[in-house]
């Protein structure tokens, strides 16, 4: 059976709201976010302040240097989380099969939904009439076969647009589909595909199946996918976590290893304080450990294990030192996890599987 999945975005949510709640913020340049008197990042930010160049995770205060007359107002997450359970309340009149990614999206299943005659099209303009009616928010729906396709169509028409990838358009669509509306293609890997010839999923179809695992290791089997409009993942109603991780942005840069180490202790209490959230069911797999350095370059590693102890970390936070012995603006601590409720699947080729992980985590690093 072809599967019905709708992917719903909610348009500039945070903004949305807090310019829903206040009037005179209409037509305004609006952002969320952090102090720009500090190290304050925006969260979101509507599209008269997207006209000036602001957009999501900028610092704050370069986005008041872009546009001095920006409204920035700090988050409500409290009124964004109860809003989000009433936009889901709206998903529910349809389907149960329900993946949230996020509080402002989310897939839904509506495959074998007996509502308005089973057509996800009509489904996705009630949520859209329903949500705006109610909730006085608009939100953009993607209508197509599959999640990514799903979640591309979402962004064709937005803001509070409705976009519909039919299986017979499916070819014709992706032909043309630009390499970098794949999840989890992002400038590097763009510019890699550009040395190559490559700018729509059309010219990645050209590309043989094993240059794209070389090229690209495990990455490269969902390349070879996508670009051909296949995606076979379900939607998940009880999304299961695969890692956890805290970090902390600080007001002064810290200069040297050794203050990068005197901040283990504070980031493995908050660490271990969400981890007894979970359930008994997950088990640590790996460390992890990341820096945003002064320039804003971000850096990630990390190492096989299970112990959670300030040597580790340690070890980590000194790689990264080596790796760039630039002064930190950010860190963060984290675990990769394995969730015992779900059956392991042997690898094929196990040490082939590892060394093209291996190369992929060194160039995401």
């Amino acid at each position: 059976m072809t599967r019905k999945i709708i992917h719903i975005d909610c348009d500039c949510f945070y903004a949305a709201v807090e310019t829903r709640d206040d009037p005179s913020l209409r037509g305004r340049p609006v952002a969320v976010g952090g102090d720009p008197r500090g190290r304050g990042v925006i969260a979101a930010c509507n599209y008269e302040a997207r006209a000036y160049g602001v957009h999501s995770a900028m610092a704050s205060a370069h986005a008041l240097r872009l546009c001095p007359e920006l409204v920035m107002l700090r988050p409500d997450f409290d009124k964004y989380r109860r809003l989000s359970r009433e936009i889901h309340a709206v998903f529910q009149r349809y389907t149960d099969r329900i993946e949230p990614l996020s509080l402002d999206e989310a897939y839904l299943d509506v495959t074998e939904t007996d509502q308005l005659g089973n057509s996800a099209t009509r489904i996705a303009d009630a949520i859209r009439t329903e949500v705006r009616r109610e909730l006085n928010l608009t939100v953009s729906a993607g209508v197509a076969p599959n999640k990514f396709l799903a979640k591309v169509a979402s962004d064709w028409r937005k803001p509070d647009g409705r976009f519909v990838i039919p299986p017979e358009r499916v070819d014709e669509f992706v032909r043309d589909l630009p390499v970098e509306c794949i999840q989890g293609v992002g400038r590097v890997t763009a510019d890699k595909l550009r040395q190559k010839g490559v700018r729509t999923c059309g010219d990645l179809q050209a590309l043989p199946r094993v240059d794209l695992a070389q090229g690209f290791g495990v990455f490269g089997e969902r390349l070879y996918h996508f670009a051909r409009g296949d995606d076979d993942r379900p939607v998940k109603s009880e999304r299961r976590r695969k890692s956890v991780s805290v970090e902390k942005t600080y007001s002064d840069d810290l200069t040297r290893p050794e203050d990068w180490r005197r901040e283990l202790p504070e980031l493995l209490d908050k660490l271990r304080e969400r981890l007894e959230r979970l359930d008994s069911q997950y088990l640590i797999q790996a460390l992890i450990a990341k820096v945003r350095y002064r320039d804003f370059a971000l850096s990630t590693c990390e190492s096989s294990g299970s112990r959670m102890d300030e040597d580790a970390y340690a070890a980590l936070f000194d790689t990264l030192w080596n790796r760039r012995e630039i002064p930190a603006r950010l860190l963060g601590i984290g675990v990769r996890l394995r969730d015992t409720s779900l059956p392991l699947q042997p690898d094929l080729f196990p040490e082939e599987q590892e060394r093209a992980l291996a190369r992929q985590r060194r160039r995401d690093l």
